[in-house]
């Protein structure tokens, strides 16, 4: 018997099921063409017009960490050369006008979400996916992103989609509207109902948009730009905390069996629901009391039981509509096959290092896991 693959392995396995469509036929040019269009019951047949910018913008934010570590002599080394050139190939294609994969990302009001979910690829992996992009490829990256100024958000956590994309232009050197940026930062400062949480709006929702978007953002858009301005400087510090807070309240929200509550919106997303938490094991600030084995053996159970759920990939190995199987009726009306690809984000992780104490420590329990074993754990107390 072959021994059992490592929580780093079993990772990698998913990161490349996940992956591998949508990189090889991007790179050829051949996404619009190959990739199935599942849109869910209630959604309107437009979505067809939106979901390969979709899938292509948040499989890249939730690989793009794991690229940034670049090529070594191990097989996962290669790996990682072998996809950091297609995911460049496949910007080339997405963004040249000319190609027949060019992706829209200015008609309707959907690009402006999923540009900025690209942005944030391209800055979390600043060398792979900018620095070694040729220059026509750099010029379309920046045409795309501009091209989303038209699109108004609106009041909600799309503030953040405008934000991002103007740190990620900043970051490229080229000019970028600090309004929105400081619109979307004053408006989420009003908008924290406390204890680590954020409305999507004025209003307090019981969903996971503090994960899938508005604190990852958040942290980005402040460590790039935040600097720059001391009222967004000040503002880096709290909202750390805040992140902090969130992520242990993600950690706990595991339940010993690896499931959690099934409440919100967007539960189509699956495990991309977990993006904070892994992010803040990615910058190794985890909150206090919470260990890196804790994150990635519960993080494990999670992914293992939504991924292995059957229906999860239709036969030719594209995700399919659904929180755990293939669930087309649970997606809302802007759910279809690239929207479910925000999974990927859950997979942050990867970009620390195999060497990592995320990946070599021992397996240990959860809290939920330890607290429903009888164990003696440590209270939960609010910021």
């Amino acid at each position: 018997m072959s021994p059992e693959p490592t929580d780093r392995q079993y990772w990698l396995d998913v990161l490349t099921r996940l992956a591998q469509p949508v990189l090889t036929n991007l790179a050829e040019g051949r996404l619009r063409q190959r990739m199935p269009v599942e849109i869910a019951p209630a959604g309107k047949p437009e979505r067809g017009e939106y979901t390969h910018l979709e899938a292509v913008g948040r499989l890249f934010t939730g690989i793009a960490p794991w690229l940034e570590l670049g090529s070594d002599p191990s097989p996962e080394g290669e790996q990682r050369r072998q996809y950091a050139d297609l995911a460049r190939r496949g910007l080339r294609a997405a963004t040249d006008p000319r190609s027949p994969d060019f992706l829209n990302f200015a008609r309707g009001r959907q690009p402006l979400v999923d540009a900025a979910f690209l942005a944030h690829a391209i800055v979390r992996a600043p060398r792979e996916l900018w620095q070694r992009l040729d220059g026509e490829t750099q010029r379309n990256v920046v045409a795309a992103l501009n091209s989303t100024h038209g699109i108004r958000p609106s009041l909600s956590n799309w503030l953040m989609f405008s934000a991002m994309i103007e740190a990620a232009l900043s970051m490229m050197g080229e000019e970028w509207d600090r309004t929105r940026v400081d619109y979307a930062l004053t408006q989420h400062e009003q908008w924290y109902k406390g204890d680590g949480v954020y409305g999507d709006g004025p209003t307090f929702h019981w969903d996971y948009y503090n994960s899938f978007v508005i604190q990852p953002m958040l942290l980005d858009v402040l460590r790039l730009v935040g600097p720059t301005t001391p009222a967004w400087q000040r503002l880096i510090d709290p909202v750390l905390q805040r992140a902090r807070r969130y992520a242990a309240i993600q950690e706990r929200m595991i339940s010993p069996e690896g499931t959690f509550p099934p409440i919100g919106r967007s539960l189509a997303y699956r495990f991309g629901a977990f993006q904070l938490l892994g992010q803040m094991a990615l910058r190794r600030q985890l909150p206090e009391g919470v260990t890196p084995a804790q994150v990635r053996s519960g993080l494990t159970a999670v992914i293992h039981r939504m991924i292995e759920a059957p229906g999860t990939f239709d036969a030719q190995g594209w995700l399919t509509i659904g929180f755990c199987g293939h669930q087309p009726s649970i997606g809302e009306g802007y759910i279809s096959t690239g929207s479910a690809y925000l999974c990927a984000a859950g997979l942050l992780p990867l970009g620390l290092p195999a060497t990592d104490e995320f990946w070599t420590a021992a397996p240990a329990d959860w809290t939920a896991r330890k607290a429903w074993r009888g164990e003696n754990v440590t209270p939960d107390h609010a910021i």
